[in-house]
């Protein structure tokens, strides 16, 4: 495969992860935990390098999209531990602002929002949660990413 094509590739692999996500999210009513949406974040950032990848072909380009990709695999690393109880996982919550919201207005917003724990797994297939198919897959698109440098 050419560098190009390997770019492509690497890049709708996150594409198409990230529509996988948004897609059990929004179709599949299971709402993302914390460490859910840190897994997203490095998808986003090679999706944009990608891009920029395809149009300019620069090597470090290539290279900073294998370093999102190992970035979320990494973080999926840690929520499969988490999940399968090997360690714990963050103690802390976070969020928005609260605004000119009144005590009642507030306490109806905590109410109905999903309690998400990031130590559940929704959904599996195989035996691997979502996190753990994001490992696996990061990992190879981090391997397309790198063969994509080696040819520039």
């Amino acid at each position: 495969m050419t560098r190009f094509q390997l770019t492509l590739l690497a890049t709708a692999g996150s594409a198409a992860l990230m529509l996988g996500a948004l897609g059990f999210q929004y179709i599949g009513e299971m709402p993302p935990c914390k460490m859910c949406y840190w897994q997203r974040y490095p998808h986003v950032a090679a999706i944009a390098i990608g891009l920029l990848a395809l149009v300019f072909g620069s090597r470090l380009l290539l290279l900073l999209g294998a370093l999102a990709a190992l970035t979320t695999a990494g973080i999926g690393a840690y929520h499969s531990g988490v999940e399968q109880g090997w360690w714990e996982g963050p103690t802390t919550c976070t969020s928005g602002p609260i605004g000119d919201l009144s005590a009642s207005d507030l306490l109806a917003q905590i109410m109905d929002a999903p309690l998400v724990r990031c130590d559940e797994i929704p959904w599996e297939l195989f035996g691997l949660s979502m996190a753990g198919w994001n490992m696996v897959i990061s990992f190879g698109l981090a391997v397309v990413w790198i063969l994509a440098a080696r040819k520039s």
